[in-house]
């Protein structure tokens, strides 16, 4: 059975747009960050750096190569979900006004729900000791990582990662704006936390609201022990799952030294000591 040269034409012009949508979303959030924290205002960022070391320009070259290979299959993923769309089997919706802009931000949350509960638990599979060689060692070269190791996946992780999207809209009804910011709103995260930077304030951990959202010092501390700290945007299933790393919140403290406060005076003080009158 011959193809049409038109539907080739049609699927190779999807493909490479969606390869350099996929390359400037990576170019703009890793190299963005990158430049900020390792080039313009890196002695003013080092009080906030993870692990002291920085990578070496190796392990920058590999964590690109791998990214950029990643993206080949992540097109392959938005084929499948075009596919699904032509076939009549999603549930992506083109007007705002089919469901309104409450449902709308409610499936932005759920799909970012639905993608955080789905890395953690193949994110833990992989690290099964059969399945961690061939699906998920690659990441771990990255023992430091850098903003640039955050789709530094081997194509079967990179695989297992983006196929979420397409099996998503077979079940929920999704415009392709909330895509777009689900998109954004990961690759953020994934950036933040590879960044080996810690952004956020010091009392974050203290919060009861936040504390259950994930910082940079959480998923570097997975990259250096491996068997702990596996959630993505959230520190809900590894609180769940008990499996936290023991010191992460200490550690996140650790960042945060307290600022040594002003001696007290002594008992016998009675204020300041008197200062010198000003020549005339």
């Amino acid at each position: 059975m011959e193809i049409d040269p038109q539907i080739l034409k049609s699927i190779s012009r999807l493909l490479v747009l969606e390869y350099v949508a996929h390359i400037v979303r990576y170019g703009l959030f890793a190299g963005l960050a990158y430049l900020l924290f390792y080039v313009w205002f890196r002695r003013r960022a080092l009080g906030r750096k993870i692990q002291a070391a920085f990578p070496k320009s190796a392990d920058l070259r590999r964590e690109i190569s791998y990214s950029l290979l990643s993206f080949v299959v992540f097109c392959g993923a938005g084929l499948l979900t075009v596919t699904f769309h032509r076939l009549g089997w999603s549930h992506v919706y083109f007007k705002i006004g089919r469901y309104g802009w409450g449902y709308f931000w409610c499936s932005v949350l759920a799909l970012i729900f639905i993608h955080d509960t789905w890395f953690y638990w193949t994110h833990r599979l992989m690290h099964w000791k059969p399945l961690f060689p061939i699906f998920h060692r690659v990441h771990h070269l990255s023992h430091n990582p850098t903003p640039w190791a955050s789709f530094s996946f081997h194509p079967l992780e990179a695989l297992v990662q983006a196929i979420i999207f397409p099996l998503a809209v077979l079940v929920l009804p999704l415009h392709p704006l909330a895509a777009v910011i689900w998109l954004a709103y990961m690759t953020f995260m994934n950036v933040v936390g590879h960044l080996g930077f810690e952004v956020l304030p010091a009392g974050f951990l203290r919060s009861r609201f936040w504390r259950w959202h994930n910082t940079s010092v959480h998923h570097n501390m997975h990259h250096r022990y491996v068997h702990f700290n596996y959630g993505l945007y959230f520190n809900i299933w590894d609180r769940l799952m008990g499996t936290n790393h023991p010191r992460y919140e200490d550690e996140f403290a650790a960042i945060f030294p307290p600022k040594p406060s002003s001696p007290a005076p002594s008992a016998d003080s009675e204020g300041p000591a008197p200062t010198a009158p000003r020549p005339a």
